[in-house]
């Protein structure tokens, strides 16, 4: 019965660490920074998941004019242009794409109307 016991331990030991793993690689992936992460890029991951929220309860004509949750693909992308650096790109099924700065999750980049004075100002 003790190794019965033991066993079912071991087997979720290694549960947990393969999953710890697994997230850790996800988080990396989508460009969380997780050596440096402060309650500024926990707020900002926060807010992303308060604007998918109201985007889910927001209705179906707004979701074909600003991307909404029909999302394609999501790449992560080398910034070329700064020289480092990624960013994050967004494909929709309308053929639209956004793009955020993985480190501060803020929209850098859009193909849509509603979304150009959110941009930063280049100049």
């Amino acid at each position: 019965m003790k190794g019965f016991i033991l066993v079912i331990l071991c087997i979720i030991g290694a549960l947990l660490i393969v999953g710890g793993a697994v997230a850790y690689s996800f988080m990396s992936e989508l460009g969380v920074n997780m050596e440096n992460m402060d309650s500024n890029t926990i707020n900002n991951i926060k807010d992303k998941v308060i604007d998918v929220a109201s985007s889910d309860s927001s209705s179906s004509s707004s979701d074909s004019q600003s991307g909404g949750s029909d999302i394609v693909s999501e790449i992560i992308k080398s910034n070329g242009q700064n020289g480092e650096g990624q960013y994050r790109e967004v494909t929709y099924k309308d053929g639209g794409f956004r793009q955020y700065d993985t480190e501060s999750g803020k929209l850098i980049g859009s193909s849509y109307q509603s979304d150009q004075g959110s941009l930063p100002n280049l100049e």
